[in-house]
């Protein structure tokens, strides 16, 4: 059995009279991505400080890459590589003098040809004599984020890495992500635009006021929110009627011919009603299975909009 890349078990963190997280359980199974999703205030950054070491929990245990990290924070920190919100990046240096840095750090072999590989990677080529002062902010982000890749870590904690970036660069950065997970890389995401977490995250878990409220896929997340249907469209008025009289509680239009019945989006579920309508000599045309996104999920577990995702 893989030993997951991360533990967490009741972790706990306080700032004084003011609890930030209250006993948060999650595993993160090697070479996925896992996002963790709240509005501003949840405890994102603070759960990714915990992990990364750069703050003490109050209790709870956590396992990094197979160690404790309370007793080995050393062999934590080595396994992993860190990109937060704001690009650690030294201004007054090029990009290629800031991955020179990076690479005598972490006593890299073969710097130079693993520097050129890194600003070709992320398309730095052009800018890599350059000051970092003259960068764009993605051009920041992604010069961040090779930085991180110098020390070939396991794990990589992004910490809202797209926020404020403008849409090319966030499709570049999701592209660079999923080279990353197909390399075997392990993504502890943290984020606040939900289309992001859709499209990259095997796992989700919704962090709100301290507490996870819910955890699952996407999809898993999404059919435990009300609203789902099934959009059943026939050929003509007498397959239309018959499926009413049928599935009682489907709302018909007569108009379009269609028959729009509750349905949890869940195969099993969408299974047992093609095999009523097969059963009763009723075909359908089309068939079309709709499920509440993201958005629904965040309002209806946290109670209020995603205004980040909103305001976009």
């Amino acid at each position: 059995m893989t030993t997951p890349a991360i533990e967490v078990s009741g972790l706990r963190k306080a700032f004084g009279d003011k609890v930030v997280l209250e006993g948060i359980d999650l595993t993160v199974a090697a070479g996925t991505v896992f996002s963790l999703l709240g509005p501003n205030g949840a405890g994102k950054t603070t759960t990714v400080n915990v992990l990364t070491t750069l703050i003490r929990p109050d209790g709870g245990t956590v396992r990094v890459a197979g160690h404790d990290l309370a007793a080995e924070p050393k062999a934590v920190r080595a396994a992993i590589g860190v990109t937060g919100q704001f690009a650690a990046v030294d201004e007054l240096l090029t990009g290629q003098e800031n991955l020179q840095l990076m690479v005598e750090l972490n006593r890299a072999a073969h710097g130079k040809q693993l520097i050129a590989g890194l600003l070709e990677r992320f398309e730095l080529e052009e800018p890599a004599q350059k000051l970092v002062a003259t960068y764009s902010g993605g051009q920041r982000r992604k010069l961040d984020l090779a930085m991180t890749l110098v020390g070939n870590p396991r794990i990589i904690f992004l910490d809202e890495p797209t926020t404020g970036l403008d849409p090319r660069s966030r499709r570049t950065m999701w592209t660079i992500i999923r080279e990353l997970l197909a390399e075997g890389v392990t993504i502890f995401l943290t984020t606040q635009y939900l289309e992001e977490a859709d499209q990259l995250a095997d796992r989700i878990a919704v962090l709100d006021q301290g507490r996870l409220v819910a955890q699952g896929t996407p999809d898993e997340l999404k059919r435990q929110i009300p609203g789902g249907h099934v959009r059943l469209r026939f050929t003509g008025p007498g397959d239309l009627e018959a499926a009413a009289r049928l599935l009682t509680g489907g709302v018909r239009d007569d108009e379009t011919l269609t028959l729009r019945v509750p349905g949890d989006g869940g195969t099993e579920s969408l299974r047992i009603l093609l095999n009523q309508l097969h059963d009763n000599a009723i075909h359908t045309e089309d068939v079309t299975v709709h499920t509440p996104d993201l958005d629904d999920v965040f309002l209806a577990l946290t109670g209020r909009p995603n205004v980040e995702e909103v305001a976009k």
